[in-house]
């Protein structure tokens, strides 16, 4: 079962190759990762998609929160939560089929970032298996380029759920369900 855990850590030089190298030396192959800023310009947010079972997934969080600079790990397998792929795709296309494509890319809901004379270039967002769809269906008309950001996620709501701060002195989860961080 795929499980997605959101680490929020210091943004400091070295912090993500600690966390890798612990799902590495732990044998747990990462299916997606994602790394980006949050709010707080020295607080950095790591989405990892892990395929484990519900004994490996305490065990992340467990050896997770061992290493120094992390904040908060969650767990949001089975939590009420929003999760999103970003994907740009560069596709074949001749004058001939572009009308097909250009249809295809509208009922995804995909957003058309660049036209050349042989080519167009699709980005869409949404639910990895809608992602993975119109990946199939574009396929056949040729597949040029592609990169896709893996899975971000976050909580839906105001609430914070069942966060486990790895000490009171970094985080703070307050009343209204906001998150402060003593970095």
């Amino acid at each position: 079962m795929l499980h997605t855990f959101v680490v929020y850590v210091e943004n400091k030089p070295g912090v993500l190759s600690r966390v890798v190298s612990l799902f590495r030396r732990r044998s747990f192959n990462i299916d997606s990762l994602t790394v980006g800023r949050t709010e707080k310009p020295d607080v950095s947010r790591m989405t990892i998609v892990v395929d484990t079972d519900q004994d490996g997934a305490h065990r992340i969080v467990a050896n997770v929160y061992k290493l120094v600079n992390v904040l908060l790990v969650d767990d949001l397998t089975g939590q009420p939560a929003i999760a999103r792929d970003l994907c740009l795709m560069k596709v074949a296309a001749p004058q001939e089929v572009r009308s097909q494509i250009l249809e295809l890319a509208t009922v995804f809901k995909a957003r058309v970032v660049d036209i050349a004379l042989d080519s167009i270039t699709l980005e869409i967002t949404g639910f990895e298996e809608k992602v993975d769809r119109l990946i199939e269906m574009i396929r056949p008309y040729g597949l040029l380029e592609m990169v896709r950001t893996g899975q971000v996620a976050m909580r839906r709501g105001m609430s914070l759920g069942k966060h486990q701060a790895k000490s009171t002195d970094a985080t703070h989860v307050t009343e209204d369900g906001t998150v402060s961080y003593s970095v």
